[in-house]
């Protein structure tokens, strides 16, 4: 059971990145998916989630009208297209299973990649 990121780089502020998640090990399309990140000395911050058929999506307030998720089931990939992007954005992106939705508070997961590392800078 495994989630490995990529297409993390450096990029200049307004620039765009796509990252790739792909999953093996498990029935990828039973499950909802998530992008999380976590900036240097702070917490994880919930990032995105897609439903397991790719038509919903959600997003947290930071990143809504400049990212989207979506997945590809036959391909069992994840992506992140992140557009606009900002010094503030910099973080490491991971992706991962979610196993519970809240209403009001971002889902929980139990399985979660090494990362891909974004840096806005420049």
């Amino acid at each position: 059971v495994q989630l490995v990121e990529s297409g993390g780089g450096m990029v200049q502020p307004g620039g765009s990145l796509r990252l790739s998640c792909a999953a093996s090990g498990f029935t990828f399309s039973n499950y909802d998916m998530s992008w999380v990140r976590q900036a240097p000395g702070k917490g994880p911050e919930w990032v995105s989630r897609v439903d397991t058929g790719g038509g919903s999506t959600y997003y947290a307030d930071s990143v809504k009208g400049r990212f989207t998720i979506s997945r590809d089931n036959a391909k069992n990939m994840l992506y992140l297209q992140m557009n606009s992007l900002k010094p503030e954005d910099t973080a490491l992106y991971y992706c991962a299973r979610v196993i519970r939705i809240y209403i009001d508070s971002p889902p929980e997961h139990d399985l979660r990649g090494q990362g891909t590392q974004v840096t806005v800078s420049s």
